[in-house]
């Protein structure tokens, strides 16, 4: 088989654990950025080291939500907030000028954890499948479908990605809701590796759980996403009828 034309890049925000729920953040979210690989290669990534070169001096820094957040190691550089938001908003800018479509898995933990069945045993897993279906459904609407498209992730642990793994392949040999074998490999990333997709991967799952959360709260990070879910009726309904498809709230 030969490669398709697209890429897709995958990163969580929360955790999978349904022992130990945060009340603050009771979610978890996988997220899915598809970018068509000519436009990667020759927009994004040169985007991404523009704005680095700017801010850092250098493009080896690894934007990471968590640690843009917490203002922690190479994002301890601001001088006040007002630089901050000045910061924060380019790179909201970027992410809205960066073309990609996005799929979206937000999984209530509490309701996963009181529905029980083998769903509740890894929401991680449960989010997996769901995405890989919808992730078909778009290739195969782009003509993909019968190509190789590559899934890549980030490392999260011996273990942990040995089990994804299983579970990768084994959703890719037919146990998913459309019944068929997809056409998807999976390549595991370290965190530290210098990737624009897995970086605006990271970046955009943790304001999608927000907004399940707390939808009443701004959320213009939001705002930007909300253009590039996978969406019903073709792109000329970009920003409608995503809810069930691009965006996927579960347990239903």
């Amino acid at each position: 088989m030969s490669f398709s034309d697209y890429i897709v890049y995958v990163d969580e925000s929360g955790d999978h654990s349904l022992t130990h729920i945060d009340e603050n953040y009771p979610v978890f979210v996988l997220a899915f950025c598809i970018f068509h690989k000519r436009y990667y290669s020759d927009t994004v990534v040169s985007a991404l080291q523009k704005f680095k070169f700017k801010h850092f001096g250098h493009d080896i820094v690894v934007l990471h939500e968590h640690d843009i957040r917490k203002e922690r190691g190479d994002f301890n550089l601001f001088r006040s907030g007002a630089e901050r938001e000045a910061f924060l908003s380019e790179l909201t800018d970027l992410i809205d000028q960066s073309n990609f479509i996005l799929i979206a898995c937000v999984i209530d933990k509490h309701k996963l954890r009181a529905r029980g069945g083998d769903d509740a045993d890894n929401p991680y897993h449960y989010a997996l499948r769901y995405g890989l279906e919808r992730l078909y459904g778009f290739l195969d609407e782009k003509g993909q479908s019968e190509r190789v498209t590559h899934v890549v992730v980030e490392c999260r642990g011996k273990k942990e990605d040995r089990d994804l793994e299983l579970e990768f392949r084994r959703i890719c040999d037919g146990a998913n809701l459309l019944g068929r074998e997809l056409p998807f490999r999976v390549k595991f990333a370290d965190k530290r590796i210098n990737s624009a997709g897995l970086q605006l991967s990271d970046l955009v799952a943790r304001p999608i759980g927000l907004q399940v959360l707390r939808p009443e709260q701004p959320n213009r990070a939001f705002d930007v996403l909300r253009r590039k879910f996978y969406c019903g009726g073709g792109r000329q309904q970009v920003g409608e009828n995503y809810e069930g498809l691009g965006l996927k709230r579960l347990p239903d």
